[in-house]
């Protein structure tokens, strides 16, 4: 009986996503090393991942805001929420209650795959791309990246594509000033564009 839960221990081990064993086993004791924490528990945490489209022609195109709901479901691996307005817009054609996009809130182990794919299949993709800017902390510590297509993510089938659709993807860390929030994201792979020499 004993050997047999020691088994069940290590298969639930064996599944845990990389990135957040690499938090576990790698990036808690360098963010100890590096800010003096008195306790590993003190160390910034990534609480949860939000991912958010904005779909503005969802109130004169019904199936925008389906199409929508689907690739970001198909990108996250999880059901998103429509987004109404709170409040009319006449200029706009906007009532309140109308769908204006979509999103879902990622935790625990579909965040932490989330984000590794995020990092190290998705950003790559994109064209041109140089890094990330670090200015784009706010006072809590939470980062926010923007993506201008949906086509960079390799789960969206570019067949399927009707219209190009951008998001936004924030990252919530809990306890962490834009230092330590910074550092932790730059353990865990984040590639921030490095500053030239002389500006």
């Amino acid at each position: 009986m004993v050997a047999k839960e020691s088994t069940q221990v290590s298969e639930a081990e064996e599944v845990l996503p990389r990135l957040m064993r690499r938090y576990q086993e790698e990036i808690v004791p360098a963010m100890v090393e590096h800010f003096g924490y008195n306790n590993p528990l003190a160390v910034p945490r990534l609480k949860k991942i939000v991912v958010n489209m904005g779909v503005g022609g969802a109130v004169t195109e019904r199936g925008r805001i389906e199409r929508a709901v689907e690739e970001l479901g198909v990108i996250t691996g999880q059901k998103p929420i429509v987004t109404r307005a709170r409040t009319s817009v006449a200029g706009f054609k906007l009532r309140k209650g109308d769908p204006i996009g979509c999103k879902v809130t990622l935790r625990g182990r579909r965040m932490y795959e989330f984000l590794d794919r995020l990092l190290s299949v998705t950003l790559p993709r994109v064209r041109d791309f140089r890094g990330l800017p670090e200015t784009a902390f706010d006072e809590a510590g939470n980062y926010t990246l923007g993506i201008n297509e949906q086509s960079v993510f390799p789960e969206v089938d570019l067949d399927k594509i009707e219209f190009t659709q951008g998001m936004d993807i924030t990252l919530v860390i809990g306890h962490s000033s834009a230092e330590e929030s910074r550092e932790l994201l730059r353990l865990m792979g984040m590639p921030f564009r490095r500053h030239e020499e002389g500006r």
